[in-house]
């Protein structure tokens, strides 16, 4: 059977091409299960797009992963978007745990030349979406994501708040960040 995904190296990601991207927190640990975490991740994305540094066509939060299908428009300063975003959340979740919650990021010690505390896995998923068949297919996944009978945390797509179901099939404003995938894939 023929892979219609092409998926690609984080390090092989290029600027004004369209990704499905996964991120999934390190060992899996549950930590997007607290809605100030999620709340963050969409401000990130938010003043990532505000700076056109991405576009951002759909995504979904979950408890342990986030799904989006962005096109990384520029470099911020000498970073591709996606590297700044992974940073500036990890940054956040570290100094939150640090303060409210220090027994939890005892999951995410690392030591390392780079770094002491490892929130994202290493080699997020990226896979081009050269097509609008594809990206269709990847939103389809993304949206019913939360009602998988792992995670039941809706009933349907547009009823789960962390997701951009809401935009597509109710016609929902409430990330204003959110462009239509079909003004580029028509």
């Amino acid at each position: 059977m023929e892979k219609i995904f092409k998926e690609r190296r984080i390090s092989q990601m290029s600027l004004q091409e369209v990704y499905f991207w996964t991120s999934t927190v390190k060992d899996w640990k549950l930590l997007l299960k607290q809605d100030k975490y999620k709340e963050y991740i969409i401000d990130v994305m938010k003043r990532q797009v505000e700076k056109q540094l991405i576009t951002i066509y759909c995504f979904v939060i979950m408890p342990n992963h986030l799904h989006i299908i962005w096109k990384l428009n520029k470099l911020n300063g000498k970073e591709k978007p996606h590297a700044s975003f992974n940073k500036e959340t990890a940054h956040y979740f570290v100094k939150d745990m640090k303060k409210k919650h220090p027994k939890v990021l005892d999951h995410f010690i690392e030591k390392s030349k780079e770094r002491d505390f490892r929130i994202w896995q290493r080699d997020p998923m990226a896979i081009l979406m050269d097509s609008k068949k594809k990206v269709e297919q990847k939103i389809d996944y993304i949206h019913n994501n939360p009602l998988g009978a792992k995670w039941n945390l809706a009933k349907s797509p547009e009823e789960y708040q962390w997701s951009s179901a809401g935009f597509y099939l109710a016609g929902e404003k409430r990330y204003s960040f959110i462009t239509d995938y079909r003004e580029y894939f028509g």
